[in-house]
C-alpha cells in the first residue's frame, strides 16, 4: 500500500503513473483512495477540478492564495496516488475519476469552455460582436477570443459592473441558486436576461428545460479579488501539556495490563458458556450486558474484546452461538504479553469501530455483526494515530476530546460514529484502553503500529508489561490478591476455588463457604484443597482459610438426596423385603431406605402395573397422603368437528396439458451463462452473486432500476435484525454495497446486497 501520510515524499516511477491512473479509473477505486487523504489534498484536488482537471501550477497558487512552497507536500501525496501529476509542460493533470468525485467544485459550476462547447460559430460571432470584440473566421478563433475576454477579472468585472440593475440582481440570485440544484425551469426572454445571455454571463440553450448555467469565471469575478479556495496546510492548533517519556509509558502499561486481563476473563467465561447469538446475526445487548457483568467492565471493553478475539481466530460462530476457538487455548497459555499483541494488532485492522453501538436511526446493534469491512472506519482508526504522533515531542493533548480536529484534519472523509458527544469520541476511547494513546500522546504501542512493525510492538509488549503471575497473596481477610495477569493455571485454581470480584491490573478473589462447597461438589478433597493452595500462596496459607475450609468439608454431605420417582412403604417390613428381594421387580429400581420404605426409580403408574402383574395389591397416594380413587373414566370430545366436505368432481384434463404440465420443471431455472438462460445483463450477474435472498424475478428488476435510473422500493435487513421497507432511488451499484438515495430518511445511504430480502415496484 502507498503510504497516504502527508509527510509523504515518496512517488512511484513515472512510466508507472499511467497503468495506476488507468487503474484508479475503475469504479470504486477513487472512493476507497479519499478517505486516506489528508485534508489539503483534497483542497488541492478540488481547486483543480474546478479549474477544469488541468492547469498550470501558478493559476492553482492563484486561486488557493499561497506560496508554491505550501503546496508541494499536498501534491507529491497526489502524485503518489496517481491522482494528479505535473505534465511536461509543467501543467498539472488529474484523473477523470477524481475531477467527477464534485459535480460544482468550489461552488463554481462548469467553466465557459465547457458550457459554450455546443455553440455555433455564427452563435459565437454574435457573442463576440456585443462584447466588443474582433470575431474571426473560423469558430476556434471566435470560442478563443470570448474564453479570454471573460478569463481576465479585472475586465470581466467592469463587464458586470456596467449591467443594468434588474439584470446584476438576477446575476447574483442565479449564483445562489447555482450553489443548491434547484430546476427552476427554462430561461425566460424577459430583457435583463436577455442581456446577461447575450454578454454569456449567463449561458442557456434555446428551446432547452435545463436552467442557464453561471459560469465559473463569472461567479469568481463577483466573489472579488480577495476571494480564494479553501487551503489549510497546517494541522489546527490546540492546547498541549508537557510530558515525559516514563509518564506515557506507565500509563499505556497500566491500560494495557488492564485491558489482557479483563480480555482472559471475559474470554474464559466465553470458554465456560458460549455467548448465545441473534437469530440475525451478532451479540445482542442482553447477553452483551450479561459478560459485563459476570466480568464487571463496561460494555465498550465487552465489544472491544469480543470483536478482537473474533477477528485473531480465538472465537467463531457455531450453532447459533459465539464460542472459543481451540487457538484460546494456546492463546490462554501465552505470556500476558503476547496475548496484548494478538489482539491490539487485530484491532489496528479491524474494518469497523467495536465500541459503537448505535446505527443512524438510534437503534442498538449487535455485536461481532458479521457486516462487510468499513474503509472509513480504519482511515478514522489511522489518522487518529497519526495525527497524535505529529504533536511536538513531549507533549500530549490537554484534553483528548481536542484530537478530533486533528482527525478531521488528517481524515476528512472518516465517518464519525452516530453515538460520538465529540468527534471521534469512541475511536478515542478505544486507543487509550488499548494502551495506544496515553495523557493524550502515542504510546510505543502507537508508534510501533504506525510503522507497521510487529516485531516492535512485541518488543514494547514485554518491555512494558510484567510477567504472567504464578503464585497469589492470599490474606487473612480470606481474599487472594494477584497482581497483573496471573497465569492460566493459577486463574483456574482461584476461579474453581473463590469467587473473583475484581478484573485489571490486579485480580481479586474472595473465598466462601459457597466457592469451597462448588469445589467439594466437583470431587475434590480437603486435603488436595490445601495442597493446592499452598503450592499457589506466596506464603503459608493463613488460618482462618484453613478453619474455613475444614468447617465446610465437615458440613458437607450430612445431607444427601436420592433421586427417586415414587416412594413405596409400609408397615408390614416382611412384605417390604419381600419385594425388594424380588426377581421379576428388580427392573423397578428398587432401594431399601427404611426398613419401612423402598425408593423406586420406576414413575408411579408403571411400577403399579409391574406390582399388580405380580399378584401383589398396592394403592396409590394422593400428594396429601389420601389413598386415591381410580374411577372410571369416560372420554368426551372437546369440540365437535366438522363433518367432511363432498370432494367436488372435477373433470380430466386434456391429454396435452397432462403432458406439458408432467414435463415442466418443479423449480424456477438459474441463470447459467454456460448451460442455461444467460444473465441479460452484467448487473444481473453481479446481483446474483451478491444478493443471494433474491430471486430471479427481483434480481432482474433491481438490475432494471439500475441501468434506468428509476426509484424501487426493498425490503432490508438491517444490522440490528430489524425488517424496514425503503423506496429508494439514484441507485449506484458498487458490490458488495448498493448506493442510494433513502426516501425515508432523506438522505444517502448505503446497502448490503446480501441484506436485501426483496425487491417491489415503486
Amino acid at each position: 500500500m502507498l503510504d497516504v501520510r502527508p509527510d509523504c515524499a515518496c512517488a512511484p516511477d513515472p512510466r508507472t503513473l499511467g497503468e495506476l491512473a488507468d487503474r484508479l479509473q475503475r469504479p470504486g477505486s477513487v472512493a476507497r483512495a479519499l478517505p486516506l487523504l489528508p485534508l489539503p489534498c483534497l483542497q488541492v484536488a478540488e481547486a483543480l477540478a474546478a479549474l477544469g482537471a488541468s492547469a498550470p501550477r501558478t493559476e492553482l497558487e492563484s486561486l488557493l492564495g499561497t506560496e508554491s512552497a505550501r503546496l508541494d507536500t499536498a501534491l507529491r501525496t497526489l502524485s503518489a496516488h496517481a491522482l494528479v501529476w505535473p505534465g511536461p509542460d509543467g501543467v498539472l493533470h488529474m484523473a477523470t475519476a477524481l475531477r467527477d468525485a464534485w459535480e460544482t467544485p468550489l461552488g463554481l459550476g462548469p467553466g465557459l469552455d465547457e458550457l459554450l462547447s455546443g455553440m455555433t460559430s455564427e452563435e459565437l460571432r454574435r457573442i463576440a460582436t456585443t462584447l466588443g470584440l474582433t470575431p474571426g473566421t473560423r469558430k476556434r478563433e471566435r470560442l478563443d477570443a470570448v474564453l479570454a475576454h471573460h478569463r481576465a477579472p479585472d475586465r470581466l468585472r467592469v463587464l458586470i459592473d456596467s449591467a443594468p440593475p434588474r439584470a446584476r440582481d438576477l446575476l447574483e440570485r442565479r449564483i445562489r441558486l447555482e450553489r443548491t440544484p434547484v430546476m427552476y425551469g427554462s430561461a425566460s426572454e424577459s430583457p435583463a436576461e436577455r442581456w446577461l445571455l447575450d454578454r454569456v454571463l449567463l449561458v442557456g440553450r434555446k428551446w432547452s428545460v435545463e436552467p442557464a448555467r453561471v459560469p465559473a469565471e463569472v461567479t469568481r469575478a463577483l466573489r472579488g479579488p480577495g476571494w480564494y479556495a479553501p487551503f489549510d496546510p497546517a494541522p489546527p492548533e490546540i492546547p498541549l501539556v508537557s510530558l515525559t517519556a516514563s509518564n506515557v509509558e506507565g500509563e499505556a502499561a497500566a491500560a494495557a495490563v488492564s485491558f489482557t486481563g479483563q480480555a482472559g476473563a471475559l474470554l474464559g467465561e466465553c470458554a465456560a458458556r458460549p455467548v448465545a447469538a441473534l437469530k440475525s446475526g451478532g451479540v445482542g445487548a442482553r447477553e452483551l450486558a450479561r459478560l459485563g457483568k459476570v466480568v464487571g467492565c463496561d460494555e465498550p471493553v465487552v465489544r472491544l474484546v469480543l470483536e478482537t478475539a473474533y477477528a485473531t481466530g480465538l472465537m467463531a460462530y457455531e450453532k447459533r452461538a459465539l464460542s472459543v476457538t481451540e487457538a484460546y487455548d494456546g492463546w490462554a497459555g501465552q505470556d500476558p504479553a503476547d496475548q496484548f499483541t494478538s489482539l491490539l494488532h487485530a484491532w489496528w485492522l479491524l474494518g469497523r469501530t467495536p465500541s459503537g453501538s448505535r446505527d443512524d436511526d438510534g437503534k442498538a446493534l449487535p455485536a461481532v455483526g458479521r457486516t462487510s469491512p468499513c474503509t472509513s472506519c480504519l482511515a478514522a482508526r489511522h489518522g487518529l494515530v497519526t495525527a497524535t504522533a505529529g504533536l511536538s515531542e513531549s507533549h500530549g493533548v490537554r484534553d483528548p476530546a481536542d484530537l478530533g480536529p486533528l482527525v478531521t484534519w488528517h481524515r476528512p472523509l472518516a465517518h464519525e460514529l452516530p453515538q460520538d458527544t465529540t468527534p471521534f469520541a469512541c475511536l478515542i476511547r478505544e486507543a487509550e484502553l488499548l494502551g495506544v494513546l496515553a495523557h493524550g500522546a502515542v504510546s510505543p504501542f502507537g508508534a510501533a503500529l504506525l510503522h507497521d512493525d510487529e516485531d516492535l510492538l512485541r518488543t514494547h509488549a514485554r518491555r512494558l508489561l510484567p510477567s504472567a503471575a504464578s503464585k497469589a497473596h492470599i490474606g487473612a481477610d480470606l481474599t487472594a490478591v494477584v497482581m497483573g495477569t496471573p497465569t492460566s493455571r493459577l486463574a483456574a485454581l482461584l476461579d474453581s476455588l473463590a469467587d473473583r470480584e475484581v478484573h485489571g491490573t490486579a485480580s481479586v478473589w474472595r473465598f466462601g463457604p459457597s466457592s469451597l462447597r462448588r469445589a467439594l461438589d466437583a470431587g475434590r478433597t480437603p486435603a488436595e484443597i490445601q495442597a493446592d493452595l499452598s503450592d499457589a500462596a506466596d506464603g503459608p496459607l493463613p488460618q482462618p482459610l484453613t478453619y474455613l475450609i475444614a468447617d465446610t468439608a465437615r458440613k458437607h454431605g450430612r445431607l444427601r438426596l436420592a433421586t427417586t420417582a415414587c416412594a413405596i412403604h409400609s408397615d408390614d417390613t416382611a412384605l417390604l423385603a419381600e419385594i425388594a428381594a424380588h426377581r421379576k421387580l428388580s427392573r423397578l429400581g428398587l432401594r431399601r431406605l427404611a426398613p419401612t420404605v423402598l425408593l423406586c426409580r420406576t414413575p408411579l403408574p408403571t411400577a403399579l402395573d409391574a406390582l399388580r402383574a405380580e399378584g401383589y395389591a398396592p394403592v396409590a397416594e394422593a400428594e396429601d397422603g389420601a389413598v386415591r380413587l381410580e374411577g372410571a373414566q369416560q372420554a368426551r370430545a372437546t369440540q365437535l368437528l366438522p363433518r367432511p366436505r363432498q370432494r367436488p368432481r372435477r373433470t380430466a384434463p386434456t391429454p396435452g396439458l397432462a403432458l406439458r404440465l408432467l414435463s415442466a420443471p418443479d423449480h424456477e431455472p438459474h441463470p447459467d451463462p454456460g448451460h442455461g438462460i444467460p444473465f441479460q445483463t452484467d448487473a444481473e450477474e453481479i446481483l446474483a452473486c451478491y444478493a443471494k435472498a433474491l430471486n430471479l424475478t427481483d434480481i432482474r428488476q433491481l438490475a432494471h432500476a439500475i441501468h434506468e435510473h428509476e426509484p424501487i422500493t426493498v425490503e432490508y435487513l438491517a444490522v440490528s435484525g430489524n425488517r424496514t421497507i425503503r423506496t429508494v432511488s439514484e441507485l449506484e451499484l458498487d458490490p458488495p454495497l448498493l448506493s442510494a438515495y433513502c426516501h425515508l430518511r432523506e438522505d444517502q445511504r448505503v446497502f448490503t446486497l446480501s441484506r436485501i430480502q426483496a425487491v417491489m415496484p415503486v
